[in-house]
């Protein structure tokens, strides 16, 4: 699917919450996400409870798209738009009136602090349990790091990155 057709596919769920759309607009970031970006009159529909609806858009929209694409492609995760693989092409990302935007950032800046202490201490550094998103914007944003590796550890909602020190390469 092409972005003006997933934007379309975006417009018409919203649609059906019965929230009025103001508008939506389209960017991309360096690491391959697409970010759809939307207005609403009564965004706490999306954003109340921590997001969780405005995250259930986001599983909505994908399982759809995954749905529509070749079986071929299906296979390759390497050409799938979902989120999910450091090798993936494209990731999609629904953000409702900024909310996911600031939950980014703020995920970023905990990542930069933890690494910045690994680095003082020279030492492994945990971080506190994050979804499976969380997790995957923390490895991106310390992806580029030549003295830290992350990793993630332990097991459904206690799993966590780890932060380590490995030297100057």
């Amino acid at each position: 699917m092409d972005k003006e057709q997933i934007q379309n596919l975006i417009q018409e769920l919203i649609a059906k919450t019965g929230v009025s759309l103001e508008k939506i607009t389209i960017s991309e970031e360096n690491g391959g996400n697409t970010w759809y970006s939307i207005e609403v009159n009564e965004p706490h529909f999306f954003i109340s409870q921590d997001g969780e609806a405005l995250y259930a858009l986001n599983h909505l929209v994908r399982r759809i798209i995954e749905s529509r694409m070749t079986p071929s492609l299906r296979l390759e995760p390497e050409h799938s738009p979902l989120a999910g693989g450091e090798k993936s092409s494209l990731s999609i990302l629904i953000d409702i009136n900024g909310f996911q935007k600031k939950r980014v950032e703020n995920i970023r800046a905990v990542a930069h602090m933890m690494s910045e202490r690994a680095r003082y201490f020279k030492s492994n550094i945990e971080v506190d349990p994050m979804s499976a998103f969380e997790r995957r914007v923390v490895h991106e944003f310390l992806s580029d790091s030549t003295d830290l590796q992350t990793e993630s550890v332990g097991f459904g909602p206690s799993r966590r990155v780890v932060i380590k020190y490995i030297g100057g390469l």
